[in-house]
């Protein structure tokens, strides 16, 4: 059975971003597709990795997610991790982008808006 790499799970409105599900690992090789596929969306388009899937992620795969979110900065949209699996969630905690790149640890203002997007 051949599972494609990404799958959107939910698309996109006015305040949600599109959800894209990613189905292999984030090491050193794959980096390349991840960037290849993903970086002009997330230059167009809010975007929220689910990294649920991912068993595996090394420093390429978490230097990967630092340029989609810095191009995403730069492009005026949003970009995320949403559901990491116990991996993903312990690498990005011991590299101190767990509050940057994962959803539900962003702070937020009142209005319930990012507050700063520069700290990568």
């Amino acid at each position: 059975m051949n599972v494609p790499p990404y799958s959107n799970t939910v698309l996109a409105t006015e305040d949600l971003p599109t959800v894209i599900a990613v189905n292999y690992e984030l090491v050193r090789g794959s980096e390349t597709q991840i960037m290849d596929d993903l970086l002009p969306r997330v230059k167009n388009e809010s975007v929220a990795l689910d990294l649920s899937g991912v068993g595996r992620i090394d420093a390429a795969g978490i230097a990967a997610l630092i340029t989609l979110y810095c191009s995403s900065v730069e492009s005026g949209t949003d970009f995320s991790i949403v559901a990491p699996s116990s991996h993903v969630l312990e690498l990005l905690r011991i590299v101190g982008l767990e509050s940057i790149l994962i959803a539900h640890c962003r702070p937020t203002t009142a209005a319930g808006s990012r507050q700063d997007r520069s700290a990568a």
